[in-house]
């Protein structure tokens, strides 16, 4: 089992001296991975519920906080760091114009030596949806095209695509991803995105804990889908029982995240880089 760090880009850490810190305290220490979230703008007073807290708003209430672009943010620590991935978790896909992004994420990977984790989502906050420009009601259709934009531009030598979207023949498309192409991690917790993740994912990653349910159905849509179910990797959030983990390995899951101290409701979380050590033993029993 693999052990990130989630909420990265949040809370102290969006500070650039403590971002860094904190990334090469949890490479240090053994954590695989380094996890950001994103939202580009919040307008003030939305109605949209957000799905991951009774109070249908979300942590810190009205978005008036510093929450940098996950990219940028990513590149940054990138550079001070050897080792550790760097992954979104999530970038809200249909909100990005996906040949742009295919490059940044390209750039990004190849100069990092192979290191982006790609997580992306389809997004619920309507209003913000509507600040940029984006369709709300094609999230899903644009998602699912995007991904197929992205990936097309990564793994061939002369790229074209005729979607509904995106149409392009023979756009050449430099550097590509260190590893020929980018691991793309489908967030969500709902029975869409496990069906998503199934089609289309390198990995699966429901935000509020991965049931067993949610895992199945991943897998038999990945070998609906002609593919290999286990290529899809399981993501899940850190459970509040460690004794909980022996158990996550055996249903599958393959990577936790602790959070940051965006999460004030865990006891487990990791409030900064002198945390990060006492994370070893943890790391080592389960590796």
């Amino acid at each position: 089992m693999k052990f990130g760090l989630r909420y990265c880009n949040t809370g102290r850490f969006v500070d650039a001296a403590r971002a860094v810190d904190l990334v090469q305290a949890a490479e240090e220490a053994g954590f695989e991975s380094a996890w950001t979230v994103e939202h580009t703008v919040i307008p003030a007073g939305y109605q949209s519920q957000y799905p991951y807290s009774p109070s249908g708003k979300l942590p810190g209430g009205d978005g008036n906080f510093d929450l940098p672009d996950p990219l940028i943010w990513m590149a940054y620590v990138a550079a001070r760091t050897t080792r550790i991935k760097l992954a979104t978790g999530v970038i809200i896909l249909p909100q990005h114009n996906p040949v742009i992004t295919a490059k940044q994420v390209a750039t990004l990977d190849a100069m990092s030596g192979g290191r982006v984790l790609l997580g992306v989502g389809v997004g619920w906050l309507k209003e913000e949806f509507d600040a940029v420009g984006s369709p709300f009601e094609e999230r899903g259709a644009r998602t699912d095209e995007y991904i197929r934009v992205m990936r097309e531009l990564w793994t061939a030598d002369r790229p074209s695509f005729n979607g509904k979207f995106f149409r392009f023949k023979d756009a050449f498309m430099r550097p590509k991803p260190a590893n020929g192409s980018v691991p793309i991690i489908i967030g969500g917790h709902s029975t869409f995105a496990a069906k998503r993740a199934g089609r289309l994912g390198d990995g699966f990653f429901p935000a509020r804990g991965a049931s067993a349910e949610l895992i199945q159905l991943v897998r038999d849509t990945a070998k609906a889908h002609g593919r290999d179910p286990a290529a899809v990797e399981i993501t899940t959030s850190l459970p509040k029982d460690l004794d909980e983990l022996p158990r996550l390995e055996a249903a599958g899951v393959d990577r936790v995240l602790v959070p940051v101290s965006f999460t004030p409701e865990f006891d487990t979380v990791v409030r900064g880089p002198e945390d990060c050590a006492r994370w070893r033993d943890v790391i080592a029993r389960h590796a």
